[in-house]
């Protein structure tokens, strides 16, 4: 069997594994046909049913994913990987991604509960994203396409102090500006053009936004991250979490 996952990352990837409580990793390559398995669904963006035979019975792999999802396995996985991140800066940012027909009917009228809406762009979800100086991921908020990046912003934030914050003009609000300042983060975020008394900021470090711009892009070619299929809020932020562990094995 071909592996995708290089060698070195998958050392450090059972490693965390296997110190994770409630895991029956004993059997290696057991486990490591499943992350194979997650990570071509991850890359392909194809249904379950049509993972290929080589990678073990799909109702199986779906099964363990759901499993590990539910049990905060991959954000444990994402959290754990995170080795030294540069908080001398942290960036925050959102974009949207198209949801496929398929993943809604959940439940009734249960699409805001699992990030799911309707804005200018269609069926859509939001993703809002932390990341550190160098553009590694550090936090996930998924909401529907049609909220706004504000209303997350405080939430993305939180436990961070001391840093460079830097946004764009979507940022730009009294109460968070306000916030930052009582954290002790420097705010590096454009004013709005109707502000009457517009701020200063550091055009400078403005310019190193593109870092989160370049991770949205990275993730992106993760087809399962490209376009929506999920129909649960927490199985689209699972597969989020297993794609940026590989952001930051690079």
């Amino acid at each position: 069997m071909n592996y995708f996952i290089k060698e070195r990352e998958w050392k450090e990837i059972f490693k965390i594994l296997s110190n994770i409580k409630g895991l029956h990793t004993k059997n290696e390559n057991h486990i490591r046909q499943f992350i194979e398995a997650v990570w071509y669904i991850s890359r392909s963006g194809c249904q379950w049913r049509l993972l290929p035979p080589h990678y073990g019975y799909w109702r199986s792999a779906h099964r363990r994913f759901k499993q590990w999802s539910d049990k905060g396995v991959w954000e444990a996985l994402f959290q754990r990987i995170q080795n030294q991140p540069d908080m001398e800066a942290t960036m925050l940012d959102a974009t949207i991604v198209r949801a496929h027909a398929c993943s809604a009917g959940y439940g009734k009228e249960s699409q805001p509960q699992q990030a799911l809406g309707r804005s200018r762009g269609g069926f859509s979800t939001k993703i809002h994203a932390l990341v550190d100086a160098l553009g590694n991921p550090l936090k996930f908020i998924l909401s529907p396409g049609q909220r706004h990046k504000i209303t997350q912003a405080e939430a993305l934030i939180e436990g961070i102090s001391g840093s460079i914050v830097i946004g764009d003009k979507a940022y730009d609000s009294n109460a968070f500006v306000e916030t930052l300042k009582a954290k002790d983060c420097i705010c590096v975020i454009p004013p709005k053009r109707n502000r009457l008394n517009p701020r200063n900021y550091d055009e400078h470090l403005y310019k190193e936004r593109h870092l989160i711009e370049c991770f949205f892009g990275k993730i992106k070619h993760f087809r399962r991250i490209f376009s929506r299929f999920d129909k649960t809020a927490s199985s689209f932020l699972s597969f989020l979490h297993f794609v940026s562990t590989f952001i930051w094995l690079r």
